[in-house]
């Protein structure tokens, strides 16, 4: 399984891309603004779009992909998500005033995009590639999600807060690289904790649920570009103090827009 980040970044700014993974040639994971770096030939291999949420910087690039594939396409772009996902996707981006209804045309019966509707827990088999729906919680309806590759399980929070539902799961996979966000600085922990992410603090909090024995790289992603030299310098004091209940360090990087990984 071939991994290709498009966009890891809480916001946007030069070289700042948010989020969206491409998992081999055919899968999104999220629809963020990286998605801009595809050419129209990679983008018009995208079969399956996995979204975490309903906020801007995960969906963006999704109504303009499709509008620049469709012609070239000779089948519908499945879209799977949370139901209250979808239900904002239909209220407030495909709704024929922000952008055309991609569900409807050119016809209800042979639509340009077709809605999946998933629940957290659930697995989808994509040409081999299992993806599960993996607990989040955020200020919307929201999932992260698991891909199984042959060497272990890629596993992506999503944007979340504290969430130990998140690692009853988790921790019962043989995970190969963690991706997890941090969105703020100790200094807006406040912030963090209102809109539901996580900051160096509070991450160090959720990292002491990783089992003893388990170790694997970890990558923080949703940084905003202002605070992320901030948040990294924060990280790497705890990784010099590790939280009570951890026995072993962490290696604990942060990831880039353009990395790949193969699993």
């Amino acid at each position: 399984m071939k991994v290709r980040v498009l966009g890891c970044s809480g916001a946007i700014a030069k070289d700042c891309r948010t989020t969206s993974f491409l998992i081999g040639d055919n899968t999104l994971i999220d629809a963020g603004t990286g998605v801009g770096d595809l050419t129209l030939e990679e983008m018009g291999k995208i079969d399956h779009v996995f979204l975490t949420h309903s906020h801007l910087d995960h969906i963006a690039a999704l109504p303009l992909m499709l509008d620049a594939v469709t012609s070239s396409r000779s089948a519908p772009v499945q879209v799977h998500a949370l139901p209250g996902t979808i239900a904002a996707l239909q209220a407030h981006v495909f709704n024929d005033v922000i952008w055309p209804d991609f569900s409807a045309i050119p016809s209800t019966a042979k639509p340009f995009m077709l809605y999946h509707a998933i629940e957290t827990g659930q697995q989808i088999d994509i040409g081999g590639i299992l993806v599960e729906a993996l607990p989040a919680l955020h200020t919307v309806p929201a999932v992260g999600y698991a891909a199984r590759g042959t060497n272990g399980w890629l596993v992506f929070s999503g944007d979340t807060g504290r969430n130990p539902a998140f690692w009853d799961r988790v921790n019962t996979l043989p995970v190969a690289l963690l991706i997890i966000e941090t969105a703020f600085s100790n200094r807006k922990v406040d912030l963090a904790n209102r809109s539901l992410h996580l900051s160096p603090s509070t991450l160090a909090e959720e990292l002491v649920h990783i089992l003893p024995g388990q170790r694997y790289p970890i990558y923080i992603t949703h940084t905003k570009p202002s605070e992320t030299e901030l948040i990294m310098k924060e990280i790497r004091q705890f990784e010099a103090h590790m939280p009570e209940g951890l026995t072993a360090p962490l290696d604990i990087r942060w990831l880039k827009a353009g990395q790949e990984f193969v699993m």
